[in-house]
């Protein structure tokens, strides 16, 4: 009964009575799957449509919490491993923790492809390239579970996001550890330049060429009524091709963000700092940690309070 009461008083939008029965149903029974997961639901802030979730971390802590016990009593829990893996990676930054977590479902489902594609993720974002190329390699081999139409798209778009990376990154792989790293220089030299957002870059570089070549074709194939519907599939082509051939550029004009982020990312991971003053004092730093999400830059806050120094001879914890 005190778990129907749960989930009525959820259903009727009383968040607190809902949380605090919840509570008493782990009281009475410790291995109640789902009144845990109420309470890391619960314990987060309420879905608003069009709004991203944003716990801080209280939230995200007390959710975590929740989460492990959920997936003790409840190992095949899909939404709680999602979850938890969201707080880990996108909330806190933890993005070792996140291998770990990831790794410890790929125990009980070692052919479910979520749990590798969240993996490589996380160590292209660290620049461990090579051990993408393994988990790449098992991603798509053939004793793999067979995707889902959503999850093979995931599994094209991690794969075509390493390549990218690795390519930006092949003559210098970024290594925020090391003080001597050239790319601490020109991230220095280029601390106060924000990062170029997608829908800048395409008014300012794709849309004007489009434009001028969707003028060409115009003039070449007449004012016919099949002329302008020709005209019309041209300009979606170019518009398409010359958009993802750009990519690349606009990831090269944003190579020293790119790598100021993964600085940050080796920061939040392993709980020491490693940015220079003047880069931490810059326009730079502030845009990215604005991107940020709020239990994040909670964290940030402490990680530098506690100004310990990330040692040059750190290594990930890889799976």
């Amino acid at each position: 009964m005190v778990w129907l009461d749960v989930l009525d008083f959820e259903e009727k939008g009383d968040r607190e009575n809902a949380l605090l029965n919840a509570k008493h149903v782990v009281e009475m029974d410790e291995s109640h799957a789902g009144a845990w997961m109420a309470i890391a639901r619960l314990n987060l802030p309420p879905l608003t449509r069009g709004k991203p979730l944003m716990p801080n971390l209280k939230q995200c802590s007390k959710a975590m919490s929740a989460l492990k016990k959920v997936i003790h009593y409840d190992p095949d829990n899909d939404l709680a491993w999602e979850l938890g893996g969201a707080l880990l990676i996108d909330h806190l930054g933890m993005l070792e923790h996140g291998l770990e977590w990831w790794e410890d479902r790929r125990k009980n489902e070692p052919y479910q492809v979520t749990p590798l594609v969240e993996q490589i993720g996380v160590l292209a974002r660290m620049g461990y390239y090579e051990e993408c190329a393994i988990k790449l390699d098992e991603l798509f081999s053939e004793e793999m579970d067979a995707p889902a139409n959503k999850q093979l798209l995931r599994m094209q778009s991690v794969r075509q996001m390493v390549g990218k990376a690795a390519k930006m990154e092949a003559t210098e792989i970024f290594n925020p550890r090391d003080k001597s790293d050239s790319r601490w220089e020109i991230i220095r030299r280029m601390k106060n330049k924000k990062p170029i957002t997608e829908n800048r870059f395409l008014f300012t570089f794709t849309a004007p060429i489009v434009f001028l070549l969707g003028i060409l074709v115009m003039d070449a194939l007449g004012d016919t009524a099949l002329g302008t519907v020709a005209v019309f599939l041209i300009i979606l082509f170019l518009f398409a091709t010359i958009t993802r051939l750009s990519n690349s550029l606009l990831n090269n004009l944003n190579r020293h963000a790119l790598d100021l982020d993964r600085a940050i990312d080796f920061e939040t991971t392993t709980g020491k700092i490693c940015i220079p003053d003047d880069i931490r004092e810059s326009k730079l730093y502030s845009s990215m940690m604005d991107l940020k999400t709020p239990a994040l830059n909670e964290r940030m806050d402490m990680i530098i309070n506690s100004g310990e120094k990330l040692p040059k001879k750190w290594e990930l914890n890889a799976p």
